[in-house]
């Protein structure tokens, strides 16, 4: 019999600190602000004869890795039709609704997303999640959520199965 379990990773350290603005129109957007994320997944696998499947500190260490690539860093959405980005010399320029906003680009990161809300960089923890595909069918793993806090009472999640994937 197949015992399906979900542990879930959701510690101190698996948080960042980051900058970013929601574009909400081809005309509208947020003024430049910042928040403390905080990031809880679980995973769903199967319970072994031995009472475990995997060594869960290993995706808590790839969760902590994502979160401090993106820790002090501005945001920026690299798939936005209503954002474009441009490099010259140390900078990167965003062009929004006719503005220019100037980056570091030591300050940015570019994500391949639409939009950096709760909803979009929960998708791509998933993303990078499941990109080892080899680690997931060795662990067993047949689904994901990924949550995402913007600050206290606020949060988006995405979730990833196997069996939708097909």
């Amino acid at each position: 019999m197949s015992r399906l379990t979900t542990i879930e990773l959701f510690r101190e350290d698996l948080k960042f600190s980051a900058g970013h603005f929601t574009i909400f129109s081809a005309t509208h957007r947020e003024k430049l602000h910042g928040h403390n994320y905080g990031v809880h997944v679980s995973l769903t696998t199967s319970i072994e004869t031995n009472g475990l499947r995997f060594d869960y500190r290993d995706y808590h260490k790839k969760i902590e890795k994502f979160c401090r690539d993106l820790n002090l860093c501005f945001l920026l959405p690299g798939r936005s039709d209503y954002l474009k980005i441009e490099e010259q010399g140390a900078y990167y320029h965003a062009h929004f609704n006719g503005e220019m906003i100037p980056f570091l680009k030591s300050d940015v990161v570019i994500l391949p997303i639409v939009n950096t809300t709760v909803e979009d960089l929960s998708c791509w923890f998933i993303e990078q999640l499941i990109a080892d595909k080899a680690a997931l069918e060795k662990d067993g793993i047949v689904a994901i959520t990924v949550k995402l806090s913007s600050n206290p009472g606020r949060s988006g999640s995405t979730s990833w199965s196997k069996t939708n994937e097909r």
